[in-house]
């Protein structure tokens, strides 16, 4: 619920980025840039990783790591880090599920559940190496 105190706030106009995070980062780069095909943008040994999605960058970080802050003096990019799996969900067809379902289980992550949502919504649920609970749905379960 919006503060009343506070000034209106303007609508951010999307996600810009958003980040998962991993100890292991070449078992994260297999997974991503591997089995998802997902292009990287930047990667620095030990610390992170970045792709692209669309219109936006997925960041997988070491939580070691950036809980020290940002080793650039130049940018002050403040300590952050998150330990224990997250969540991030893909947009894919329905038609796309299917391939992915079978891409997935070829590479050795298996689905653990796949169901649809009162909407008619369709989704399919499997983790990254680092223990993450990824997602594939149709874009129709918010949109």
């Amino acid at each position: 619920m919006p503060d009343p105190d506070l000034p209106p706030a303007p609508s951010p106009d999307a996600i810009l980025e958003a980040g998962l995070y991993a100890e292991d980062l070449p078992a994260a780069r297999a997974f991503y840039g591997g089995v998802l095909g997902l292009e990287e943008v930047i990667h620095v040994e030990g610390r992170h990783v970045f792709y692209r999605v669309g219109g936006s960058i997925l960041l997988i970080f070491n939580p070691n790591a950036t809980a020290k802050g940002s080793s650039d003096g130049k940018l002050s990019v403040p300590a952050h880090g998150a330990h224990g799996p997250g969540h991030l969900c893909f947009a894919a067809s329905r038609k796309d599920m299917d391939a992915w379902r079978a891409r997935l289980t070829a590479a050795g992550h298996p689905i653990e559940s796949a169901f649809d949502w009162p909407n008619g919504a369709h989704s399919i649920y499997f983790r990254d190496p680092a223990g993450n609970s990824l997602e594939f749905a149709e874009a129709r379960l918010w949109f």
